[in-house]
């Protein structure tokens, strides 16, 4: 479990350090330029790998029993969250009214997964991703109190959105079902 605990805090430290030291963050910026962005992204990366493979190799230690429910409420939170990942670069009405939408994403998954897994490693990778994306919009938020929401969106938009959530949510559960348990009730398609 310690490969996940490092990623975890792999994590928290590259995406709130921007937030957390700004001025180091500038500094390291000036000096590197974009090499600067291409440093994070496999910081990123590298905290990916360590909490996958500190998740998959973790022993089952069962702290709760998931609720029989909890299966049909993660999957409607996660196809919630799949649409949140694309707000922010839509032409959807709900850009205009969301602030944080990939982070309330994100708790949305965690969320999600919390109702459906009980063992400490869950816990763990899920609580701790979700109170992340809570810390992080609150550093946002206490950095940048002014917040000018997005101009624009329409029908169109909002429907091409929940067509491309609706199309990347099925292709995430067969993937998810190919890669690791089936997440949906009942048998696979397959």
């Amino acid at each position: 479990m310690i490969w996940l605990v490092l990623g975890l805090a792999l994590w928290v430290a590259a995406h709130l350090f921007k937030r957390a030291a700004p001025g180091p963050r500038a500094a390291l910026q000036a000096r590197m330029g974009d090499a600067a962005r291409g440093l994070f992204a496999v910081v990123i990366l590298a905290a990916v790998v360590l909490m996958v493979l500190g998740y998959r190799s973790a022993g089952v230690v069962v702290l709760y029993t998931p609720p029989a429910w909890g299966m049909h409420l993660n999957n409607l939170l996660l196809l919630a969250a799949v649409a949140l990942y694309g707000v922010g670069n839509s032409q959807s009405r709900l850009r205009a009214r969301m602030r944080h939408p990939m982070l309330t994403g994100t708790l949305l998954w965690a969320v999600g997964h919390l109702l459906v897994r009980g063992d400490a490693a869950s816990v763990l990778l899920f609580g701790g991703l979700g109170l992340w994306a809570v810390a992080a919009m609150l550093a946002i938020n206490a950095r940048e109190p002014a917040w000018t929401p997005w101009r624009g969106g329409s029908l169109a938009g909002d429907i091409r959105l929940g067509v491309i959530a609706a199309v990347l949510y099925l292709a995430i559960v067969a993937l998810h079902g190919w890669l690791g348990p089936w997440p949906l009730p009942g048998g696979r398609w397959w």
